[in-house]
């Protein structure tokens, strides 16, 4: 199969951008895949509706089918006719956050397959809030079904690019649309809970849920390993957003941590092992190793949410054979870092 990939800035929607979305959205109504930018990451995308493509995606990225995809709408109404009811907690996270990087999960109705939600009577469903996504959502039927466009286990893909590593050849479209906003998949909360439980953290934290709702609840697997519980939500079960090299998370004070990764580095360095580190602006210079990068600040975590994968594909595209990784807060949006670093590396972390 060759794959097209197209060229739509999202601030530009002009005439042959509107046709190549239209295209793609017969692709996906003809029961093919494109895949395209939000604003947390870029999504693969399927009719949800129609469990062939479904399996398709699983395929493609080479997913566990018990593994539930997100089913993306770009209106509310259209909620409304894939759930067997809309409870009153979501019509109020719905007002306060959609579009954007929030995931609900429901009691699903007939229409949806469950070849989409991985077994489940439960369905997850966002409202992106990115332009390009919503009009091909729009013009595909209204239904997108769409995990994250990457090889399953690999870190996310942020630009078009990596979508093209990872798929071409195996989907019809790629749309790029350019680097994405946040760079972290959407936070999760589970709405058929007594109490609503967030399943997965991300930039909409649970400070930010518990004013709209007053009260929220946090599944601990979040941070543990040993569930062998069926995944309720993507990411839940399986190692996620893996580079190919080994990743090792050390966390301590400051002076501890640039200590203990120096000294490693330079054993492993010795050996003739690729090294790269990942630090701070305020940190990135105490480091001696092949590659050194930062994925931000600490004053403001969004910058290393927006950077994380990024980097972690950008050691793929150098060859680094370890990696180590500076931890950070496991509350805010760190909490949703944090889990996405845990699962990349394997939960491997050394406290020093």
């Amino acid at each position: 199969m060759e794959t097209e990939v197209v060229i739509i800035e999202e601030k530009n929607i002009d005439d042959v951008a509107k046709e190549n979305l239209k295209k793609a959205g017969q692709i996906i109504k003809d029961g093919g895949l494109v895949a395209f930018p939000t604003e947390t990451v870029y999504g693969l995308g399927g009719d949800a509706l129609n469990p062939k493509s479904s399996q398709k995606i699983y395929a493609a990225k080479g997913r566990p089918s018990d593994n539930p995809l997100i089913v993306h709408v770009a209106e509310f109404e259209d909620l409304t006719r894939i759930v067997s009811s809309v409870p009153d907690s979501a019509k109020k996270l719905a007002a306060a956050f959609w579009p954007g990087p929030l995931t609900m999960i429901m009691n699903k109705n007939d229409k949806v397959p469950y070849e989409t939600t991985g077994g489940l009577d439960t369905v997850a469903i966002r409202m992106p809030n990115n332009q390009i996504a919503l009009e091909l959502i729009r013009q595909s039927g209204g239904y997108i079904a769409a995990p994250s466009a990457n090889t399953s286990g690999r870190p996310s893909p942020t630009l078009a690019r990596y979508c093209v590593e990872d798929l071409s050849g195996k989907i019809e479209m790629i749309i790029d649309g350019g680097q994405v906003g946040i760079g972290i998949e959407s936070t999760i909360v589970d709405l058929t809970c007594e109490v609503p439980m967030i399943l997965r953290p991300g930039y909409i934290t649970a400070d930010m849920l518990k004013e709209v709702l007053g009260e929220i609840s946090i599944d601990r697997t979040i941070i543990d390993s040993s569930s062998t519980q069926k995944p309720k939500a993507p990411g839940m079960k399986y190692r996620h957003y893996a580079p190919k090299g080994e990743l090792t998370i050390v966390q301590g004070s400051q002076d501890s941590v640039v200590s203990y990764i120096n000294e490693v580095t330079k054993t492993s360095m010795e050996q003739g092992k690729r090294v790269g580190i990942i630090g701070t602006d305020a940190t990135k210079d105490l480091y001696k190793a092949t590659i050194v990068k930062s994925v931000g600040t600490r004053d403001d975590e969004s910058t290393i949410a927006h950077e994380l994968f990024k980097v972690l594909r950008e050691f793929d595209d150098e060859n680094v054979d370890i990696m180590f990784s500076e931890s950070f807060d496991d509350s805010g949006i760190g909490q949703a870092i944090m889990n996405r670093l845990l699962k990349a590396a394997g939960h491997h972390v050394i406290t020093v």
